[in-house]
């Protein structure tokens, strides 16, 4: 009845605005996406609650909210399905926003989407999906966004390397793919790389390839430079590099029976030239580096439809964190490019300034606090030492004035 009721729901938002097709879109503004997003029991205890919350801070309490990693170290699998489509011959955008507020240290950030082929109550890090994007986050060494397509059964990772945001504040990641075989990743709304997916990802294999009968010519001299044949070595050249020191003394006190034959410590030679070598002249035979000569790879099949997936109906969040407190929000996905960016500008593009100016003066306030601790501190410090200065100064007093009475 659940699954009934959520793909009814979902059906909803597979709809025309201005053209463009959504297939989903969460907001998670009410209580509705409890119902409609299933919690994997795959990790058992180690699995990790959502909740719903603005955060600490944000520009609208409720248009803010998202669902929140409120567990440290803990497995987060949650998903929600929606109508099956296929993204063959449009545009494919995948779009979401993240909000580290809690300064992550280790943690994924990415959503995936799959096929219908997904058991939601058993998904889990090796479930099969279809796309995999979004930041990634660990240590001072690892803060990329990931872009992960499934091709034929393997996960491929792009070639390029993407860096995501590591602030506290919300950001908007956007994946476009075309159907030209070409893709597009924004964030906050600006793009931060594109090109062919032939190029950047490993989905099909060279179409050139060394030609296996190939090799260089045994009379190929690739040798810029040769030894001068007419340059010779001084003959004076061979010195030695260490030679005994000749101020060095024979200490008094050594015993060549006791202590062996006395013999001077060695020093650099300043006569010491090194090894020679030849002086160095162009090569009048070279040819240039040997080019290794190519042939069409027989393996090589082209694909026009890499691109392409047959089915999505399943949007996912599939992660693990060390350190929860990461918000998920405003969740599309659509084959408009268009409406993607102008509700982009309408979610995060409003939250940017709000957050921002209140987590500004909450950091004013926490500064503000810290210093009035720091100056109570300091007071209640040196009321403390006055009253010892004065409890010293009691206690003398009454020992001279014991001292007096016994004289």
């Amino acid at each position: 009845m659940k699954i009934f009721a959520a793909i009814c729901v979902c059906l909803f938002f597979v709809f025309s605005v201005v053209g463009a097709k959504v297939y989903f879109q969460e907001t998670f503004n009410d209580d509705s996406w409890e119902s409609l997003w299933v919690q994997s029991t795959h990790k058992g205890s180690e699995v990790g609650k959502f909740v719903a919350t603005a955060g600490k801070f944000y520009n609208d309490p409720v248009k803010d909210r998202g669902i929140q990693t409120s567990q440290d170290a803990r497995f987060y699998a949650l998903s929600s399905k929606f109508e099956p489509f296929s993204n063959e011959g449009k545009d494919l955008v995948v779009q979401f926003s993240v909000k580290h507020e809690q300064n992550i240290d280790c943690g994924g950030g990415y959503i995936k989407l799959f096929d219908c082929s997904l058991a939601q109550n058993d998904m889990h890090g090796e479930s099969p999906y279809v796309i995999m994007f979004g930041p990634d986050i660990c240590g001072p060494g690892t803060k990329k966004v990931h872009v992960i397509f499934n091709y034929k059964g393997k996960n491929l990772l792009i070639n390029k390397d993407i860096r995501c945001k590591d602030d506290v504040y919300t950001h908007l990641y956007t994946l476009i793919v075309h159907p030209d075989n070409t893709y597009e990743v924004k964030i906050d709304n600006e793009k931060v790389e594109s090109g062919e997916l032939e190029v950047d990802w490993n989905f099909l294999p060279p179409k050139k390839i060394k030609d296996p009968e190939a090799k260089k010519p045994d009379d190929w001299d690739d040798r810029p430079k040769i030894d001068d044949p007419t340059d010779a070595k001084p003959d004076d050249w061979e010195k030695p590099e260490h030679i005994p020191d000749p101020d060095a003394v024979k200490p008094e006190d050594w015993d060549d029976e006791m202590d062996g034959d006395w013999e001077p410590p060695q020093i650099d030679n300043p006569e010491y030239k090194g090894e020679w070598k030849p002086k160095q002249i162009d090569n009048p035979d070279y040819k240039g580096p040997w080019i290794h000569p190519e042939i069409d790879n027989p393996e090589y099949v082209a694909d026009k439809t890499l691109y392409k997936h047959p089915e999505i109906c399943i949007a996912g969040f599939d992660l693990w964190q060390v350190k929860a407190g990461t918000i998920f929000d405003n969740v599309l996905i659509t084959d408009d490019v268009e409406y993607a960016k102008t509700y982009g500008d309408e979610t995060w593009g409003v939250t940017k300034e709000g957050e921002k100016k209140m987590h500004d003066a909450q950091e004013e306030e926490e500064k503000k606090r810290t210093e009035e601790e720091k100056t109570k501190t300091a007071e209640e410090d040196e009321e403390e030492e006055e009253d010892d200065e004065e409890e010293e100064k009691i206690e003398k007093d009454e020992h001279d004035h014991h001292e007096h009475e016994e004289l």
